[in-house]
């Protein structure tokens, strides 16, 4: 077990802990009261895995997370009254309440955002990494994922890039053993996430995630090595959600008894007892740590409460495309009569129409509205194939 680290860093590494547990359950009641909207997805069990991280992480790096990334942005210094405002969907909310839970982001901070999509925030990593050797930074990114995230397609090509290019970027597998409601003996078949990107190029290693400072030793190796040798590492997290995997998950797929054991290893707790008995911290120090968390997320609270919800009017603020033409949609209901989007002499734009007709002419296509094949059969029926001539060799 490594050394205890001195008596500030131990408490503020405590404080931070205890700050996004207390914040994390107060989101999970906030949201029982229909205050937060959207989908809710608790770390509560994981402070270890995030703190540690981002202890031993620089001003200038970057961080790039999931959809379970509350503690993230507070850990990076996000206020929690801006991360509580935006899970009411308010204006003081860190993307102005537009992205809700799964979309906390703080530029400022260099939190650069959680992703809805699984595995969607690793190839952004490896842009981010990129961005950073072309403007000579010595900044690296970290890039936060979960388990079922190392078996997308985005995994095997970012760790390729990262090796190939030499990226200065760390990768840290956040496994919470389930990827949403189904475990990693399920999901993967490579069980030793830290091997995963190992034909790629990227080493990697394991990690007690439910130990602040095992997590701060790993990650600060890391870094060194993405920083000074420009070595992207892979380091897997062994961590735990107390909580289902979103708000609304019955938790149908694991044993209470599994839970309860897990508890007993409270990342929190551990560690609060820890610094007491080797007398780093007092008891007062860690009452202390608990009555100012209370103080934060209380405030937090009432600060999202008390902030507007975003004016109707500008609802089409910050979207890439809106001009004069419009909207033209088509909706497949898989029926034999045509809907809107095939109405197209009656109800396309005449933009639209132009853009259309071009395209057809460009391929050859004839002009005009397609055929419904529901209605009017098939338009190739009938036709002979376009085949090949045969070559005399």
């Amino acid at each position: 077990m490594a050394d205890l680290p001195d008596a500030g860093t131990c408490y503020e590494l405590l404080a931070r802990m205890t700050l996004i547990r207390r914040f994390e359950e107060e989101a999970g009641r906030q949201y029982q009261r229909a205050k937060a909207g959207g989908f809710l997805h608790l770390a509560i069990g994981e402070e270890a895995t995030i703190v540690g991280t981002t202890s031993v992480m620089r001003p200038e790096d970057y961080l790039i997370g999931t959809y379970r990334t509350h503690g993230h942005a507070i850990a990076r210094g996000t206020e929690p009254a801006r991360v509580m405002s935006e899970l009411f969907g308010r204006v003081d909310g860190t993307s102005g309440g537009r992205g809700g839970s799964m979309h906390i982001f703080d530029a400022e901070k260099r939190f650069m955002g959680g992703y809805g999509i699984v595995g969607g925030n690793l190839p952004i990593a490896a842009g981010l990494a990129l961005s950073s050797d072309y403007k000579g930074e010595d900044a690296v990114t970290v890039c936060m994922f979960g388990d079922g995230a190392s078996n997308t397609g985005n995994f095997g090509e970012t760790m390729n890039l990262a090796a190939l290019w030499q990226l200065p970027v760390f990768f840290l597998v956040e496994n919470n053993l389930y990827g949403m409601g189904t475990s990693v003996e399920r999901h993967s078949g490579q069980t030793d996430l830290s091997k995963k990107a190992e034909g790629y190029g990227i080493p990697g290693e394991r990690i007690d995630g439910m130990d602040v400072i095992a997590v701060r030793e790993g990650v600060a190796e890391g870094l060194r090595q993405a920083r000074e040798e420009r070595r992207p590492t892979l380091l897997e997290a062994f961590t735990y959600r107390y909580r289902g995997h979103s708000a609304a998950d019955p938790e149908v797929y694991r044993e209470r008894e599994e839970v309860e054991e897990w508890r007993r290893k409270d990342p929190i707790e551990a560690f609060a007892r820890r610094c007491v008995e080797a007398g780093v911290l007092g008891e007062r120090e860690v009452q202390e740590v608990r009555e100012t968390a209370e103080e934060r997320v209380t405030a937090a609270v009432e600060a999202a409460s008390e902030s507007p919800e975003p004016a109707l009017e500008s609802l089409y603020e910050n979207l890439y495309v809106v001009d004069e033409v419009g909207g033209w949609y088509a909706v497949d209901e898989r029926s034999p009569e045509p809907h809107r989007g095939e109405r197209e002499e009656d109800e396309m734009p005449a933009k639209a129409r132009e853009l259309a007709e071009a395209g057809a002419a460009y391929a050859g296509a004839p002009d005009g509205p397609r055929p419904n094949p529901a209605v009017e059969g098939d338009p190739v029926e009938g036709m002979e194939p376009e085949v090949a001539e045969e070559v005399e060799e």
